[in-house]
C-alpha cells in the first residue's frame, strides 16, 4: 500500500491527512484523522452532461455503523438504510462550502463522497470539509480551493473560545455557542451557528477567530497541493454565440421593467417565455445558451441597480422589511397550538402537538446512540407554495436543512424537561414562498409555541439578509426576495431573541465574505429582528397560562430510587395495574426516581394518587379512612395505603371498655383512623377513638363497662 502523511495541530489535537491508494480509481482521495475520528473523502469527475442548465455537483455523506463500534439499526434491519438527518445536514455543509468555488459553467458530473470510518468525541463534518478540499485540490478536477473549516465553541462555565469543541462540549446543557465556519483567503463562505442568545459582537469575534485557524489550515493545504497535486483538467467556458447578446438587446428594457415591477417572478417569467420563443426563430442558436444568457442579464441588472442606483426590485429601502402579519391560534380546537406568519409573499403556517415523554424521538445514529429528542421541528415545502406542480409527500435535503435550522433557532428557548416535561413537535407548512421561508417558520413556530402554552423563555424571530457586491462596493439587503434571493451574493439567515442570537446559517455564491461585512449584516439583522418581535408580541404577548384541553396532562412526581421497583412491581405487574385501573396513557420512570404520568380526563390525577399512596411515607397524626382487613382478640388491622396497614388496639376503638372487637368493627368496613405512633420496628399503631370519639356510640355500644386496659397494660 502506498501512503503519504501530513499533519498539523489544531485546537490542541493533531489533524492528519493520509493519502493512500485505497481509492486509486477516484480522481482524488484522502483519509482525514482527528483524535479517534476518521473520514475517507473521495472526489470523482464523470463525463459531460449535455443539455443541463446547471452545474451537476453531488455531495454524499455516509455514516457507517461500524464507525461507532456498534451494531445499530432496528431489530429487523441491521444495515445502513437512508441517511440520517444528521448525515444529510453534514453533507449539505460540505456542499454549501465547496460549490461556490467551482466554475458554474462546468457540465461534467462531479461527486464528492465522505465516508465516516470511525467516530468518537470529535464531529466528522469539519473533517469532511477539509478532506473534500484536499481531495479536490490534489485531483485533476478544476476547482478554486483550498477551503478550510473549524468549529468555535464556548461553554457556560468559561468566557474563552474552544477550537473544535467535542460532542460533550456541545451538549445542550453546557454549550453557549457553537459556530461552524468555513472559508479561504480571510473570507467566510459558509456558517452554521447554534447559540443561547449570544450577542452579535461575540459572534463577530468568533468568526475572526475562525479566520485565524483558516489561514493556518490554508497554508498547510496549499503546501500539500503544491507537492502532490495533479495538473488540472481545462474545461473552457463555452463561447457565447455572438448573435445572442445582439438579439437580446431589445429585451433588456423589458427585462429591467419586469424585475422592478414588484414582488414575484411572473413578470420575469413572461419576458423569459417571450425571449425563448424568439430564440427558436434564430438559426444556429442553442436554447440552453440563450437561457443562461437570460439569467446572466437578470443577475447583472439586479447588481447594477442595487450598487449604482440604490434600487431594489420592489423599491424598498435596503433595511426595510416587507409587510408583516402574525396570528396565534384561531385555526382549530383540535390542534394544540398554531401560528400564522406573513412576511410579504412568504406565508407560513405552523402547527404544534404536545405528547408525553415516550413520544420523544429515539436517535440511534453513530453520533447519538440511544438518545431521546423531545423537541422536533419539521418543515414542508409543497410545490403549490411557488405556484408549481410536482411531487407531494416525503422530504428532500432542503426540507431537512430548513427544518433543522428553525429547530436550532428555537431550541435555545425551549424549557427543560423538569419545567415542562412534554415532547413538542412543530410542523411548519410553507403556504407561499418568496424569500426565506425558513426564517418565516421560526416566527410562525414561536407563535404556535406561545399559543400552546409552552413556557418558552423568550420569543424568537428570524430574518434573511442578502448582499450585492462587486470589486469596488457592496450593499447589505434586509429581507431578500425573488431575484435578490436567486441572484444575490449571500443568503444570511439570522434568528434570535431581544437578548441575542440563537441560530445562523449562511450560503454564498462568491468566494467568501469579509468579517466586517458580516458584522454589518448582523447589526442590520438585529434591527429587523426587533421589528418582527414587536409584531409577534402584538399577536400574543406571553405564552397562554394553560395548555390545550385536548393535550394530555403530565404530572411529575418523585419517588425514592429504592421505591422504583415497588412502583413497577414484579414483571411490571404493579405499574400495568395502575394503568388499567386509571386509564392513564403512560407512566415513565427515570433512573433518579422522577415519574412522569401522562393522561387525559383526570386519569393522570388518579394514577398520581395511586403512586403517591403506594410510595408515601406516613407520620404520626395523619388521619385516614381505612378498610378493616383482619380481626384479632386484641384489635383490628386497618389498611391505610395500597401496601400499608396498622393495628387498632381494642383500647383505641372507643373511649370506654369494649369486650369484643367484633362488636365494634367488621372485616371490610371502612373506618376513620389516625396514626397514633410508628414504633421502632416501623409498625403503625392506629386509633379510631382519636379520629372519631363518637364512632363506637354510633355503632350502638354503650359505656356499661369499666375502662378497658390499654395496649401497654395488656402487654
Amino acid at each position: 500500500m502506498q501512503k503519504k502523511e501530513y499533519s498539523i495541530e489544531v485546537g490542541g489535537k493533531t489533524l492528519t491527512a493520509l493519502f493512500t491508494d485505497w481509492a486509486q480509481r477516484a480522481n482524488g482521495s484522502v483519509i482525514m484523522r482527528y483524535g479517534n475520528t476518521a473520514v475517507l473523502i473521495t472526489a470523482v469527475m464523470g463525463g459531460e452532461k449535455t443539455g443541463l442548465g446547471y452545474f451537476p455537483l453531488s455531495v454524499e455523506y455516509e455514516e457507517k455503523f461500524y464507525a461507532a463500534g456498534q451494531i445499530l439499526g432496528s431489530r429487523f434491519m441491521r444495515r445502513e438504510g437512508r441517511p440520517s438527518d444528521e448525515a444529510i445536514l453534514s453533507g449539505r455543509i460540505i456542499d454549501r462550502t465547496i460549490r461556490p468555488l467551482f466554475e458554474q459553467h462546468i457540465r461534467r458530473e462531479i461527486q464528492v463522497i465522505a465516508t465516516v470510518l470511525s467516530t468518537e468525541e470529535d464531529d466528522a463534518d469539519v473533517l469532511g470539509v477539509i478532506g473534500a478540499s484536499l481531495a479536490l485540490g490534489t485531483s485533476n478536477i478544476p476547482w478554486r480551493g483550498p477551503v478550510s473549516a473549524v468549529r468555535i465553541g464556548r461553554v457556560a462555565e468559561s468566557e474563552s473560545f474552544i477550537i473544535n469543541p467535542t460532542y460533550k462540549d456541545r451538549d445542550d446543557d453546557r454549550s453557549v455557542l457553537d459556530v461552524l465556519a468555513c472559508g479561504k483567503d480571510g473570507l467566510i463562505n459558509m456558517i452554521e451557528v447554534a447559540a443561547k442568545e449570544v450577542g452579535e459582537d461575540e459572534l463577530g469575534r468568533a468568526l475572526e477567530r475562525a479566520v485565524e485557524e483558516h489561514n493556518k489550515l490554508q497554508t498547510w493545504q496549499q503546501n500539500i497541493i503544491t507537492e502532490i497535486g495533479k495538473k488540472k483538467v481545462e474545461i473552457p467556458k463555452p463561447q457565447l454565440v455572438a448573435t445572442i447578446p445582439e438579439a437580446f438587446a431589445p429585451f433588456v428594457q423589458k427585462l429591467t421593467d419586469a424585475i422592478f415591477a414588484g414582488p414575484g417572478k411572473d413578470n420575469i417569467d413572461a419576458v423569459k417565455a417571450e425571449w425563448s420563443a424568439f430564440v427558436k426563430t434564430l438559426e444556429g442558436t442553442n436554447p440552453s445558451d440563450a437561457d443562461d444568457y437570460f439569467e446572466h442579464c437578470v443577475d447583472e441588472i439586479v447588481h447594477r441597480e442595487a450598487l449604482e442606483n440604490g434600487r431594489r426590485p420592489d423599491n424598498r429601502k435596503f433595511d426595510e422589511i416587507r409587510p408583516l402579519f402574525a396570528q396565534a391560534g384561531g385555526i382549530s380546537e383540535i390542534i394544540h397550538g398554531t401560528g400564522i406568519f406573513y412576511r410579504g409573499d412568504t406565508h407560513i403556517f405552523s402547527a404544534l402537538t404536545l405528547g408525553g415523554p415516550s413520544d420523544a424521538q429515539l436517535l440511534d445514529t453513530i453520533e447519538y446512540p440511544e438518545t431521546h429528542k423531545r423537541f422536533m421541528h419539521h418543515y414542508n415545502f409543497p410545490p403549490f407554495s411557488v405556484g408549481e406542480t410536482g411531487k407531494v409527500g416525503g422530504t428532500n435535503r432542503r426540507m431537512v436543512g430548513h427544518g433543522a435550522l428553525a429547530e436550532k433557532a428555537l431550541r435555545a428557548v425551549i424549557p427543560d424537561k423538569n419545567t415542562f416535561p412534554y415532547t413538542i413537535r412543530i410542523v411548519s407548512e410553507t403556504l407561499s414562498s418568496n424569500g426565506s421561508s425558513s426564517m418565516g417558520s421560526v416566527c410562525a413556530s414561536t407563535l404556535a409555541l406561545m399559543d400552546a402554552g409552552v413556557p418558552i423563555t423568550a420569543p424568537v424571530a428570524g430574518i434573511a439578509m442578502g448582499l450585492m457586491m462587486d470589486e469596488k462596493s457592496y450593499k447589505v439587503l434586509t429581507d431578500i426576495q425573488g431575484p435578490e434571493d436567486h441572484h444575490g451574493d449571500m443568503d444570511f439567515k439570522v434568528a434570535g431573541t431581544r437578548t441575542g442570537v440563537t441560530g445562523v446559517q449562511m450560503d454564498v455564491k462568491v468566494n467568501g465574505i469579509p468579517v466586517p461585512i458580516l458584522r454589518e449584516a448582523f447589526a442590520q439583522a438585529q434591527k429587523a429582528r426587533f421589528e418582527i418581535l414587536e409584531v409577534l408580541r402584538s399577536a400574543i404577548s406571553i405564552p397562554r397560562s394553560d395548555i390545550s384541553p385536548r393535550a394530555p396532562k403530565i404530572i411529575t412526581m418523585k419517588v425514592k430510587v429504592e421505591q422504583i421497583g415497588l412502583v413497577i412491581g414484579p414483571g411490571g405487574k404493579m405499574i400495568n395495574g395502575i394503568k388499567e385501573r386509571t386509564g392513564v396513557e403512560e407512566i415513565t420512570i427515570e433512573d433518579d426516581g422522577t415519574v412522569f404520568i401522562t393522561g387525559k380526563n383526570g386519569a393522570a390525577e388518579k394514577a398520581h394518587k395511586e403512586i403517591y399512596d403506594l410510595t408515601r411515607e406516613y407520620s404520626a397524626g395523619e388521619k385516614f379512612e381505612g378498610e378493616v382487613t383482619r380481626l384479632l382478640d386484641f384489635g383490628a388491622f386497618v389498611k391505610i395505603g395500597p401496601n400499608t396497614e396498622g393495628l387498632v388496639h381494642v383500647s383505641e376503638i372507643a373511649p370506654f371498655r369494649i369486650e369484643k372487637v367484633s362488636d365494634a368493627v367488621q372485616i371490610g368496613e371502612v373506618v376513620p383512623v389516625i396514626i397514633k405512633e410508628i414504633d421502632e420496628k416501623g409498625r403503625y399503631n392506629l386509633s379510631i377513638k382519636a379520629a372519631d370519639p363518637a364512632f363506637a356510640e354510633r355503632k350502638g355500644l354503650k359505656t356499661n363497662h369499666g375502662p378497658r386496659p390499654s395496649k401497654e397494660q395488656s402487654e
